[in-house]
């Protein structure tokens, strides 16, 4: 097994990647020094929920980083709900092959048998660690609940957030009742709106880091349930029912929250990208944001088919921008087919650290798409409860959502909305990509992770 590069190793191969990226830029950059990395991802964020992306909610700071850098129109959540998505970015594997296929629940709900992420993987964060790299996380992880769950078990030297899939802004209580404040290891009792506080985080671990690589991963809660604004009354919900009980919000009330919740989470990326700046790294930073998967009907997902939950286009289907000035060509757009997992060989490239050889990458490289060229790829696939769904090019077949087992073919090229079946015009197509996406399917499940609940 080889190790993950040394960091006079790394530098080298920093170097060369630093060049093949920096090729035909104008601008200066100090190639001396080793790229930083912030991945912002967005909890439930839909693709026609921004403003940059034609949708009704108005974030300047997300314009500004797409017009000062690169958008994505086919980048897909490699899951369709939380915690799958956040195994494949974390391992730059399908999350099948990582045992984390479905959501991963409170331990008093645990009839799926996911414990957690394992530690035979092996994260970017591990890597870059390994490579001389501060590493941290503020947010949400939902990646385990358990101790040896924990973010720091994984790679990230700071981690302040929570562990569930989603608590009450204010209080940090989740959905079993229990309250879920960590600061690595142990409970905090910090107080504040979780954006806010992610935001406060953020820009604090950047100020301190003087000169020394980095690699920040921000995970929103924002626009996640329970909808609450930052400033709403901080027992408001909880006298409504209790976090685990309904909200007893109009449409019109709903709607306004989930705005002031995307909007607070804009103003995080507005002071990120604007800390960079003012500390003269931003050139030497790639920042990445996009959603863990599509939005639920509460928000939306434009004209795309389907919501969170589903392996229609609106399922996973998100947005996604890349920014780093001077290598980046401002206001640029791709239809580059892309997913979640592939921001671990993406990173690694430009970092020059290595995946391990028992656990290779499912995920393919975007540098040359970040450059302005097209990346060529495989099949993309995505499999969540009893629907299954693979991409060859712009065809997309799709079979057991909404309970129908019989297969679709699309066009996503001429029917984004998943409208217009074509399997009985391309039977042969249809046959080939079924079968596929079953031996895949039989393929990462054979190959997955064990979970230590399913042997007891």
């Amino acid at each position: 097994m080889s190790a993950p590069l040394g960091w006079s190793n790394g530098r080298v191969r920093f170097l060369l990647a630093a060049a093949l990226l920096l090729a035909g830029c104008t601008a200066a950059v100090d190639e001396d020094q080793p790229l930083n990395f912030v991945v912002i991802m967005a909890d439930d964020l839909g693709y026609g929920d921004l403003s940059t992306y034609g949708g009704w909610i108005d974030t300047p700071n997300l314009d500004r980083m797409a017009s000062e850098g690169l958008k994505f129109t086919d980048f897909h959540s490699n899951g369709a709900v939380c915690s799958p998505t956040r195994a494949a970015l974390l391992t730059g594997r399908y999350q099948q092959r990582a045992g984390v296929p479905i959501v991963i629940f409170a331990p008093e709900h645990l009839p799926t048998h996911v414990d957690g992420l394992q530690d035979v993987e092996w994260t970017f964060a591990e890597a870059l660690h390994e490579a001389g790299y501060a590493t941290a996380i503020f947010g949400k992880w939902h990646l385990g609940y358990y101790p040896p769950y924990n973010p720091i078990r994984h790679g990230f030297a700071e981690f302040k957030g929570y562990v569930s899939g989603n608590v009450d802004f204010f209080s940090h209580v989740d959905g079993a009742g229990r309250f879920d404040w960590w600061h690595g290891a142990e409970q905090s009792d910090e107080r504040g709106y979780v954006t806010t506080l992610i935001n406060q985080h953020a820009v604090r671990f950047i100020e301190e880091r003087g000169g020394e690589p980095f690699c920040l991963y921000l995970a929103h809660e924002a626009p996640h349930f329970p909808y609450q604004g930052p400033d709403d009354d901080p027992a408001g919900f909880r006298k409504a029912g209790g976090f685990s009980g309904r909200q007893e919000l109009s449409d019109e009330q709903l709607r306004q929250k989930y705005y002031e919740m995307v909007a607070e989470m804009d103003r995080g990326v507005g002071a990120v990208l604007d800390t960079l700046n003012r500390l003269g790294i931003a050139e030497r930073t790639l920042v990445l944001f996009f959603s863990d998967n599509g939005a639920t009907p509460d928000g939306s997902n434009g004209a795309l088919r389907g919501h969170k939950g589903s392996v229609w286009e609106g399922g996973h289907r998100v947005p996604a921008i890349a920014w780093r000035p001077g290598a980046i060509q401002a206001g640029s757009q791709t239809d580059q087919l892309a997913a979640t997992m592939d921001i671990w060989p993406t990173i690694a490239e430009l970092a020059g650290i290595e995946a391990k050889p028992d656990r290779p990458l499912d995920g393919v490289s975007m540098v040359q798409a970040l450059q302005g060229s097209s990346v060529e790829r495989g099949p993309v696939f995505w499999s969540f409860m009893d629907g299954l769904a693979m991409r060859d090019g712009n065809w997309k077949l799709v079979t057991g959502e909404d309970g129908d087992e019989q297969p679709k073919l699309f066009d996503l090229a001429a029917d984004l909305a998943e409208q217009t079946d074509l399997a009985g015009r391309e039977p042969g197509r249809t046959a080939t990509m079924l079968q596929q996406a079953r031996e895949w399917l039989q393929a990462v499940e054979a190959s997955a992770t064990a979970q230590p609940s399913t042997s007891r």
